[in-house]
């Protein structure tokens, strides 16, 4: 599932290409055929992304609710647009730019309200402006959860995924298993620091990147990652591999439906 700063990269991206253009939008997979026939014409005005869900305005006709969940692809291409396949759910085409939309888990047309409660169901996000992180804490210092599983749940922090999960843990050297209320405040703000600059980079380069300088390929002499979801990382999808920091092997186990990674040497309880 794309986490945050994907969702973040895909409003700017449309914004970039269809903001303030009148669109043709339609469903060639025929399930959303009635809120394209009312958006078909109408100009893309305003996007916004919180964790994983984007949004795309369409001034008093409402706005685009779009999670990709697990299997959803969104793609951009040129003009001519090539015929659509039946799998795509939306499609939008405006200038020099189309994007197709495929087997998302929700896309819907809502009202104002409707996105309102969409927001207020969702924890604060290190990616939009003026989100408190207090917010998350409050829930954070109160739980017996572990703070890997917490980090996973989008009413407490939306946008983090099982990458940035894992990785903010290990740089931050804390026990993915350790309940939230055992964490400190500072421990906590300074996470939410690292996750800001992270998902910002994220972002930027399209791309999940947390090594810090000292540990990149040039500064170790170590091969570079291969792996399809690129980026350079300490612990994620580096099971049984040696820690970059202590040489320690990698472990990897079930948690919150998915699978961690931490390093016991770096992290330790």
């Amino acid at each position: 599932m794309p986490e945050g700063h994907t969702i973040h990269r895909l409003a700017e991206d449309h914004l970039a290409r269809f903001g303030g253009r009148a669109l043709r939008v339609s469903s060639p997979q025929g399930t959303f055929s009635d809120s394209a026939a009312l958006l078909d014409g109408q100009v893309l005005d305003a996007v916004d992304a919180h964790g994983k869900h984007l949004f795309l305005g369409f001034g008093d006709t409402g706005w685009v609710h779009i999670h990709l969940g697990l299997f959803g692809k969104l793609g951009f291409g040129t003009a001519p647009a090539p015929p659509p396949a039946q799998t795509v759910r939306l499609r939008l085409l405006g200038g020099e730019h189309y994007a197709d939309l495929r087997g998302p888990t929700a896309c819907a047309l809502i009202t104002e309200p409707e996105k309102r409660a969409i927001h207020q169901r969702l924890g604060p996000d290190p990616l939009r402006d003026g989100d408190d992180p207090d917010r998350a804490w409050r829930r954070i210092s109160r739980s017996r959860t572990s703070i890997a599983a917490l980090l996973m749940d989008q009413k407490v922090i939306a946008g983090v995924g099982n990458v940035y999960r894992a990785e903010v843990l290990f740089r931050h050297g804390i026990d993915p298993y350790r309940a939230g209320k055992d964490l400190t405040e500072a421990e906590w703000a300074a996470m939410w620091a690292d996750l800001v600059a992270l998902m910002r980079e994220g972002v930027r380069h399209n791309r999940i990147d947390t090594v810090r300088p000292e540990h990149t390929p040039e500064a170790m002499g170590r091969p570079p990652r291969v792996d399809d979801h690129g980026g350079e990382v300490y612990v994620y999808r580096r099971a049984t591999m040696p820690c970059h920091i202590c040489g320690g092997e990698i472990r990897t186990a079930g948690l919150a439906a998915r699978n961690l990674f931490w390093c016991p040497g770096c992290q330790k309880p």
